[in-house]
C-alpha cells in the first residue's frame, strides 16, 4: 500500500504497475481499497491495476465538505498524478456511483465502466442514509459494522471475510463515512447514465439485499447497450464473496472491449 500526492491532496493507492489500458477499482462506503485484493492479484499480473481510497478513507487525507463529485475529482486527480489518461473504471456500490460521476466529468477518459452492486438512484436511499448515520453515531463504527455484516454478505460468506469486513469498516473515520453515506445513498444520477456511451458491464450478487438485482436491472435499462450479469451465491460484496466468478466475467468483458476497440 502507498500514497500519492495529487492536486487535491494525498490519496491512498495500490498500483500494480504494468502495461495496457489500466483497470481502476473504486470501493464502497463501508470499505477501502483493500477490498480489491482479489482483483489486484488477478488482474495485476497482466495489466496495470489501480485501487484508490476516497478522501478520508484508508490512506487518503480527509477533505471537508466533499461530495460524490468531489470523490470523482479526487480519483481523476490521482490518475493524473499516476499519468493515466484513460482507464476502465470499475466501482462497487458507492464505487459505481463515483464511476458514473467520473464519466460525467470526463467521458473521453473512460474506456469502459463496470458498475457492481450499484444503481442510478436508490428508492430507499434516504431511509438507508438516515439509519446509517444514526447507527454510526449511536453504535460507533465498530458497532455499525457488527450490526450490518449479516445483511451485507450472502448466507455462505466465510467467517474470515466477515471479520475482515468488520475490521475495515471499524477503522473508517466517522466523518468520512458520513460523507460517503451521503454520496451514495442520496445519489440521483438517472440523467447522467443516459449520456453514457462507452461500453458498460453491470454486475450484481443475486443475494444482494442492500442493492438488490432489480436496481441493476433498472441501471441496465437506463443504459441500453450495457450487459448485465448476476453472480450466484454473492451478496453486496460480489467481488470479495465470489472473486473467481467476478474476475472471470470481468476479464471476458475487458477482452471484448479491447478487441472491439
Amino acid at each position: 500500500m502507498a500514497t500519492i500526492d495529487t492536486a487535491m491532496g494525498r490519496v491512498g493507492v495500490n498500483d500494480t504497475g504494468g502495461t495496457g489500458i489500466p483497470l481502476v477499482l473504486l470501493h464502497g462506503v463501508g470499505s477501502d481499497k483493500s477490498v480489491w485484493r482479489p482483483q489486484l492479484e488477478a488482474f495485476g499480473q497482466e495489466r496495470r491495476t489501480v485501487a484508490l481510497d476516497y478522501p478520508g478513507y484508508g490512506e487518503s487525507l480527509p477533505a471537508a465538505g466533499t461530495s460524490r463529485d468531489g470523490f470523482a475529482s479526487s480519483c481523476w486527480a490521482a490518475l493524473d498524478a499516476l499519468c493515466i489518461t484513460q482507464a476502465h473504471i470499475c466501482g462497487l456500490s458507492l464505487g459505481g456511483v463515483v464511476a458514473i460521476a467520473m464519466h460525467a466529468a470526463a467521458p473521453e477518459r473512460c474506456a469502459s465502466l463496470i458498475l457492481a452492486d450499484s444503481f442510478a438512484c436508490h428508492p430507499e436511499g434516504q431511509a438507508i442514509y438516515d439509519r446509517s448515520i444514526a447507527a454510526s453515531r449511536d453504535l460507533g463504527m465498530r458497532g455499525l459494522a457488527e450490526a450490518r455484516v449479516g445483511s451485507l454478505l450472502a448466507a455462505g460468506a466465510t467467517v474470515a471475510l466477515q471479520t475482515e469486513l468488520i475490521e475495515t469498516m471499524a477503522a473508517i473515520d466517522p466523518a468520512a463515512y458520513a460523507q460517503g453515506a451521503e454520496a451514495v445513498w442520496l445519489a440521483d444520477q438517472r440523467t447522467r447514465v443516459r449520456d453514457i456511451r462507452c461500453p458498460v458491464l453491470v454486475l450484481c450478487g443475486n443475494e444482494d439485499r442492500i442493492t438488490p438485482p432489480s436496481l441493476s436491472e433498472d441501471l441496465k435499462d437506463r443504459i441500453p447497450h450495457a450487459a448485465l450479469v448476476e453472480i450466484a451465491s454473492a451478496g453486496h460484496l460480489s467481488n470479495a464473496e465470489q472473486p473467481a466468478i467476478f474476475n472471470r466475467v470481468l476479464a471476458g468483458f475487458l477482452a471484448g472491449v479491447e478487441q472491439d476497440g
